[in-house]
């Protein structure tokens, strides 16, 4: 296992950052198209006759970007080409209303109250439900809990890095399960849609999309996350021991301990946040749940196509910017229009790293799309798969297994699945799989290796918190602290999006189906 992982490190260190790593593969589209188009690559479009974006001569031939045409097309799309990627500006908008509650303390203080507010037996689930929910924040989670958990863990006379490992484990492993929709919802189902669109140019894939399995998921990842820290990660770890501690940082972690502590301010800011919680449930409730609700489907009466679906990020937005002002005027935090906007500036600021990695990405999801390397990608993986007889439900374990290997040397989720999403959605929906369901699989593969991969963006982070406990502690010692929860996780929570999805038949999202017919 070391000697795998030394060479995951290996190889992950030999990609280029992900921007540089999308200007090369558009590069390298723009020339295989050249080649294929040379050699009139083309396969049968399985499509049913008079489908949209079907050719008249029935067949999917690659169109070359290596010539004239090619050139002009690429030059005067190149702005649209960004401009019009779907998940740049979901994530965006979604964000600034994240931005207001983040910048006014009240994701903190509830994550912070959610744990330390605990009875002392589910001190763990907490912690592991808290790394969870911390991801509608960012970074929160990291910067925040996974040092808080350490220390509350401590004060209770047990090991620092089971608090930590078992904070890690929900923040990271956990990554994609979530009782709310945060922000990376709307980021991966706006590359899916692109992805889909190359088979069904008509398919949409809402923010929502995996929205009741990722809540469901949440609890069975948390109640994993404690079982393996309280029955296996903790006892391997033994009694601490405060020698191993580094001296000068002794006293520094008292301090934070005290400083992380909930205020009598703060807690009244998250009941009148609670308050204001049931109101906005209520209301929404008003609009979906009569027959006659004002954002039901106007022919169908359904929720399900619903403009109440279709306006996910738009409630997103406000109710997450509301609770911000809410408990901004409560604890003072946010005072006047200024601070607000300021809030808003700040969660844009942050995003300056998505946002030219979405330019290159979006330019190879649209060479993708016209030289039709994607769709004609997809018949000869589909016709593979059936030629291997592997059509059924048990493929997923094998695609989560692929994406679960691939996140250990890129992971970023946003890179990822930008680069695999035009290649197995349509691949799977040739198969008969929906892209919902698709996604879904993925998250599950994308989230539980991030917890052993040292090219996990904040991997470094982690290690410097947990050296503070255990002077000697190397990567080698982390990774293999947290192998146990990505190994049960990859395991149970595949059995379990099996179980959810092809057993009992549960969508995985609101109106998301299971199977794609054409």
């Amino acid at each position: 296992m070391t000697r795998f992982l030394d060479t995951v490190e290996f190889l992950g260190n030999l990609l280029p950052h992900p921007v540089i790593l999308f200007a090369i593969l558009c590069a390298l589209v723009i020339v295989i198209s050249g080649v294929a188009g040379y050699f009139e690559l083309a396969v049968l479009d399985p499509r049913p006759e008079g489908s949209r974006g079907r050719s008249p001569s029935g067949m999917i031939e690659v169109v070359s970007l290596f010539n004239i045409e090619g050139l002009q097309q690429i030059l005067t799309q190149l702005v649209k080409n960004f401009t019009g990627f779907t998940p740049l500006g979901t994530v965006l908008v979604a964000l600034l209303g994240v931005g207001i509650a983040e910048r006014s303390g009240v994701i903190s203080a509830a994550m912070r109250n959610l744990v330390m507010g605990a009875p002392k037996k589910l001190v763990t689930f907490a912690v592991v439900l808290a790394g969870i929910v911390s991801n509608t924040a960012a970074e929160l989670g990291y910067v925040v809990l996974i040092p808080l958990s350490a220390m509350i863990f401590a004060s209770l006379g047990r090991h620092p890095l089971a608090g930590l490992a078992a904070a890690f484990a929900g923040v990271s492993g956990g990554y994609s399960a979530n009782l709310l929709i945060g922000t990376v919802d709307p980021l991966l189902s706006g590359i899916s849609e692109k992805a889909a669109q190359l088979i069904d140019p008509s398919y949409t894939v809402g923010a929502e999309a995996n929205w009741y399995f990722m809540m469901a998921s949440t609890v069975v990842i948390s109640i994993l996350g404690m079982l393996i820290t309280e029955y296996i990660v903790e006892p391997q770890l033994g009694l601490y021991n405060k020698d191993d501690a580094s001296p000068e940082h002794v006293e520094e972690l008292e301090q934070e301990m005290n400083s992380h502590a909930v205020t009598d301010i703060e807690r009244k800011g998250l009941r009148v946040v609670g308050i204001y919680t049931l109101i906005f449930a209520g209301v929404l409730a008003s609009t979906i749940v009569p027959e006659n609700g004002i954002l039901r489907h106007p022919e169908t009466g359904l929720v399900a196509g619903s403009p109440f679906l279709k306006s996910i990020l738009a409630f997103i937005f406000i109710y997450f910017a509301l609770a911000g002002l809410v408990y901004g005027k409560v604890v003072k935090s946010i005072t006047n229009s200024t601070d607000v906007v300021h809030a808003m500036n700040h969660a844009m600021n942050t995003m300056g790293a998505y946002i030219v990695l979405v330019f290159f990405a979006a330019q190879f999801v649209a060479f993708f799309k016209w030289t039709n390397l994607g769709a004609i990608l997809a018949v000869l993986g589909a016709q593979t798969l059936e030629s291997l007889g592997l059509t059924g439900p048990i493929l997923f374990f094998f695609f989560i297994g692929v994406c679960g290997l691939i996140n250990l040397s890129l992971g970023s989720a946003s890179a990822q699945w930008a680069v695999t999403a035009p290649i197995f959605i349509p691949m799977l929906m040739l198969v008969g799989y929906s892209p919902e369901v698709i996604q879904a699989a993925y998250r599950i593969g994308d989230s539980t290796t991030n917890i052993i991969t040292p090219m996990m963006s904040y991997f470094g982070l982690i290690l410097a918190v947990a050296e503070k406990y255990k002077k000697d502690l190397g990567i080698g010692t982390l990774i293999s602290m947290m192998l146990p929860y990505s190994v049960v996780f990859i395991t149970a929570w595949s059995l379990f999006f099996y179980f959810w999805v092809f057993i009992m038949g549960f969508p995985v999202g609101p109106g998301a189906p299971i199977y794609y017919t054409m």
